[in-house]
């Protein structure tokens, strides 16, 4: 499909379920096939793409980002390819509904290290002391998102120094600042972690100037 096509979809889409402040989600799988273990050859299957369209307030994200979300840490217990998008979600499931019984908004997983992985559905990062902005490396335990690639190429062109390297939860708890990324969420203050202050417990000020770079390079990259 052509990207005229595609825009064409989102606009139906869109249209069909009557969103005017929301967001538009787009999946594409390998493609249906027999029932069976063995992937099929791809010239057997087509590429099947999903779209929904939800509405969802944007002024709700926004006026969250101004007072900072709480998140709480468990043991990572997906499975050993977190880089590779799937449906199996139970355990982001199970983890986001202990952190809403707790009273936070976001799980960041743990691996056997003790170092943070990323959230349930965000990646982690945090804000060191003299200003360095942290995030663990891409590899097999996380899934590197669109908004971290973009938040990268933002931390980069307006030359905030940059790491990507593990944290831990001591890291995190000493931190100036942290922060989830993710689609629905863009850039978001987190506050507290498992019920500790970060700082002075008030989103922090990179954050919230990270928060606008991203939306203004979004902007620039619609136009």
């Amino acid at each position: 499909m052509g990207r005229p096509a595609l825009l064409h979809v989102f606009a139906r889409t869109i249209k069909l379920n009557r969103v005017r402040d929301g967001l538009v989600y787009l999946q594409v799988s390998r493609g249906e096939g027999p029932r069976d273990f063995a992937f099929p050859s791809p010239d057997r299957v087509a590429p099947t793409l999903v779209v929904i369209a939800r509405s969802q307030s944007q002024a709700k994200i926004a006026a969250l980002a101004t007072t900072g979300i709480a998140v709480i840490t468990m043991p990572d217990m997906r499975w050993g390819r977190c880089d590779i998008k799937s449906v199996m979600l139970l355990p982001a499931c199970l983890a986001k509904d202990e952190a809403r019984a707790k009273g936070a908004r976001e799980v960041w997983f743990t691996d056997a290290n003790g170092n943070i992985t990323e959230g349930a559905s965000s990646n982690a990062w945090i804000v060191t002391a003299p200003g360095t902005l942290i995030t663990r490396p891409l590899d097999h335990r996380i899934l590197g998102g669109v908004t971290r690639a973009t938040l990268i190429d933002c931390a980069r062109r307006t030359g905030l120094a940059f790491e990507e390297r593990a944290f831990n939860i001591a890291d995190a708890l000493a931190a100036k600042e942290a922060f989830i990324t993710s689609a629905s969420n863009t850039v978001m203050p987190v506050i507290a972690i498992d019920g500790h202050q970060i700082a002075d417990g008030r989103p922090g000020p990179l954050t919230l100037r990270l928060r606008s770079e991203f939306h203004h390079s979004a902007e620039i990259s619609d136009l």
